[in-house]
């Protein structure tokens, strides 16, 4: 044979063997990747099987009584603890809850292990056909797992312990255990855990009575608890509804009449008494919460099984006044600032509202990316013109808004040249709110307010509210936020300087004040009156009216800034917060609301130093009163504060504020004699404040930005935090008779219509503070003994007893 006869076989062997090896090798190294990839697998389970939690404390029913807080009129606004309320065991619960369950959730749930891959299968196939998520795949298993012990991040890592402890219950728990674990205490909305408590919530009954159609609007709710509870919206709750009954029917539980009469069944909602959403029926999130917070600090974790009740002194009406009252402050300045544009626009397919299932599928998923907060509420703008915005909450609930004042908020965003950011059209997310008989397009605020009141006569907290909501973030601004209270600080000025010999009635002068970089030790300090306007010389109570900076610089500067930081403690301020230094007299310390609620009190009530307190009394699960509040009381005279006759004078001449000065507003709105208050603005318009009082109530407001920045040029505190105190108190004090002034006190007269001390009578006392110029004035006003040796240095006349009238050249 040739040697070409013999090449071809040669060749096509050679091939053979090449591809053979090919083979050999590439199932040696996907045999290897198998064998990796399983020994990581391994090494991966092996370390997270240990740490997945330890089931005992899902089945752990021991009855637990929770720490239950009060209003002082026995309102409940809060439970805490680990007790399962309305516990029912499985064999209790009846079978239509069971079956509306599996018919809603997991159908296959006595049939897989955990993990329904037929499921998994047919919710790849529908979001593939849908091209969205349209369909789930989550067991009954699965959300046990989730909701008991997981985050809700969605990770990967989360997803494989999720998995993982999927496992584990189903190894470790019966299918009926498990069932069982979450009928019971599964989230069903409006603070109702498991369905026994959701059936009281909803329908005012026990679990045992439910219809048919009762039970398949309850096991529809665990899709979206805030959306498809059926007092937040009741025709997404009855849409789902129609589909567990349907589901039932398809899968044998119900029959075809039975079905018919479900399906026809009138839903009644009605909560019964002590239920979440029946025994919350007002807003006490933040006293509730700070409640809990003193309680622990005594008991510890034993709080929450030992069924103490709470009574705080809060009364149930002014809460939900004050919460009414900051909730609208906020959202009026809201309105006022520019309108930021929408949440983001989507490319909204045309025609889907006249598809309803695509729409509302559409907005459940909005609806966790941007959820409802109370009645500020999510939607998708369908069409958008200078005349009308129609928007989408459901497919069912179309909004349109064609008011001319909620247009107005809106017009940067609908005008033809809208920037892009702002403009508001088709596909746009927005916020609604229904304000009156109209609804309006309203960016989610991110302003922050606080109110709080209290009684003068003790301390006691009658309302509290500490932000725009709770749910958002429980820090509390009454008690937590430090800040600036601005010209809300000069009374605590003006009445450390009556005790030093000014008067109502003494000149001080209101030019522009400097201080030179070498007198401070650092920069120049430049302090401005608000709007840039000065006087010549103003009367004390004249520049209280008009919250004049300069002259309350002026008196800092007389009385010495050490003297005024050891006067402020009398009214419970700190004093590492409250700097000796000049700026401290445009209230550049730092306060909190309820500091500076009780600091107000003792104007308000005679001049004690009453702490303000928030629990009366604790019982325990027996109603034995276990601890009861002692608070100090205005009369006590080792309360006492200040001179009587400080608190006298400055309770004038703040009336006068709420009269006719800054705070005008007030007497014209409320038509009350009795009231006396301070505005406060901070640099920039950071803060601002509204302090206001009534012989038995004081009242602060504050708004601001909880990352500090202006609230915007023209925003003070008569603009932004007086309508809050307003709107409290209008309800608060209506049909309240008028407190008139009490009798001068002993040691105070009244000369030409102002009010003397009668160790400084007209002669003696300061008649004027004020020079051409300060570049004479010391930087630390002269040391804690400031007017004494200001006096010494330039009018030789001595401080103590002030033989004659004295001018103080500032």
């Amino acid at each position: 044979m040739s040697s070409s006869d013999k090449s071809p076989k040669s060749t096509s062997g050679a091939s053979g063997s090449w591809i053979g090896r090919f083979f050999l090798k590439a199932t040696i190294f996907v045999a290897g990747l198998g064998l990796c990839g399983a020994l990581l697998g391994s090494l991966a389970l092996a370390l997270a099987w240990p740490n997945l939690p330890d089931l005992s404390a899902m089945i752990d029913y021991r009855p637990r009584v929770p720490l239950r807080i009060y209003t002082a009129d026995k309102v409940l606004i809060g439970e805490f603890g680990e007790e399962r309320r309305n516990v029912l065991r499985f064999d209790e619960i009846p079978d239509v809850m069971k079956s509306a369950i599996l018919s809603a959730e997991d159908d296959r749930f006595y049939q897989h292990g955990g993990i329904d891959w037929m499921g998994v299968g047919r919710a790849v196939i529908a979001n593939l056909t849908n091209l969205s998520k349209s369909q789930g795949a989550s067991t009954i298993t699965m959300q046990v797992a989730r909701n008991f012990y997981l985050s809700s991040e969605k990770t990967y890592t989360r997803k494989f312990y999720e998995l993982l402890l999927t496992f584990k219950i189903e190894a470790t728990l019966t299918k009926n255990q498990i069932l069982d674990l979450y009928m019971n205490q599964i989230y069903l909305g409006h603070r109702a855990y498991g369905f026994a408590a959701a059936s009281r919530t909803y329908f005012g009954k026990q679990l045992g009575d439910v219809t048919p159609a009762e039970a398949a609007m309850l096991a529809g709710i665990p899709k979206a608890p805030s959306r498809f509870n059926p007092i937040a919206n009741f025709e997404r709750a009855k849409t789902r509804q129609l589909y567990v009954l349907n589901r039932m029917k398809n899968l044998g539980y119900l029959t075809e009449a039975e079905h018919q009469e479900a399906v026809k069944q009138e839903i009644v909602l009605k909560s019964a008494p002590g239920t979440p959403a029946g025994g919350y029926a007002i807003h006490g999130e933040y006293v509730a919460e700070l409640a809990r917070q003193l309680l622990y600090g005594v008991y510890q974790d034993n709080i929450y099984s030992r069924g103490f009740n709470v009574y705080t002194t809060v009364q149930s009406k002014d809460q939900e006044a004050a919460y009414q009252a900051v909730r609208e402050g906020i959202l009026d300045y809201t309105r006022r600032a520019p309108y930021p544009g929408p949440e983001e626009t989507l490319d909204l397919p045309e025609g889907i509202e006249k598809n309803p299932a695509r729409l509302d599928t559409l907005l459940d998923e909005l609806q966790e990316k941007y959820p409802d907060n109370v009645d500020v509420l999510t939607a998708v703008v369908l069409s958008a013109s200078p005349e009308k915005i129609t928007a989408a909450r459901s497919s069912s609930e179309i909004i349109e808004i064609t008011d001319k004042g909620a247009l107005r908020i809106v017009a940067r965003g609908l005008v033809k040249n809208a920037k892009e950011n702002v403009r508001i059209q088709r596909g746009s997310v927005v916020y609604v709110h229904k304000n009156g008989d109209h609804w309006e397009v309203i960016n989610m605020p991110t302003v922050q307010a606080a109110f709080v009141s209290l009684r003068s006569q003790d301390g006691a907290i009658q309302s509290m509210v500490g932000g725009f909501d709770f749910e958002e973030g429980k820090f509390n601004r009454v008690t937590q936020a430090w800040r600036q209270p601005g010209s809300a600080f000069k009374p605590f000025i003006y009445a450390s300087s009556l005790e030093r010999g000014l008067t109502p009635a003494t000149q001080i002068s209101d030019e522009p004040f400097v201080l030179t970089a070498a007198q401070t030790g650092s920069k120049a300090w430049t302090p401005k009156n608000y709007g840039g306007k000065y006087e010549p010389m103003l009367t004390m109570r004249q520049a209280l009216y008009k919250s004049k900076n300069m002259v309350s610089i002026r008196i800092m500067q007389a009385v010495g800034p050490k003297y005024v930081q050891d006067y402020l403690t009398r009214f419970g301020f700190d004093r590492e917060r409250q700097p000796a230094v000049l700026p401290l007299a445009l209230g550049a310390g730092s306060v909190t609301p309820l500091q500076l609620a009780g600091a107000y009190a003792v104007f308000a009530n005679g001049g004690y130093r009453v702490p303000p307190y928030l629990i009366d009394h604790v019982t325990d699960s027996a109603g034995k009163v276990i601890m009861q509040s002692k608070p100090i009381m205005a009369g006590d005279a080792a309360a006492r504060a200040i001179d009587p006759r400080t608190v006298y004078v400055m309770n004038d001449m703040m009336r006068g504020v709420a009269t006719q000065g800054t705070g005008a507003r007030v007497h014209r709105e409320l038509k009350r004699n009795d009231i006396g208050g301070k505005t406060g603005t901070t640099n920039d318009s950071h803060d601002a404040w509204f302090a206001g009082f009534t012989p038995k109530l004081v009242g602060i407001a504050w708004m601001g930005f909880d990352q500090p920045r202006s609230l915007g040029s023209s925003e003070t505190g008569g603009g932004a935090s007086l309508p809050i105190w307003l709107n409290y108190m209008r309800t608060t004090l209506k049909d309240q008779p008028q407190t008139p002034p009490g009798p001068l006190p002993s040691g105070l007269t009244l000369v030409n219509g102002e009010y003397y001390f009668s160790e400084f009578p007209p002669g003696q006392a300061v008649a004027r503070v004020g020079l051409p110029s300060a570049q004479d004035i010391p930087v630390d006003g002269g040391g804690s003994d400031g007017i004494s040796n200001l006096l010494n240095q330039l009018t030789g006349v001595r401080s103590e007893g002030l033989p004659k009238e004295t001018t103080i050249p500032f």
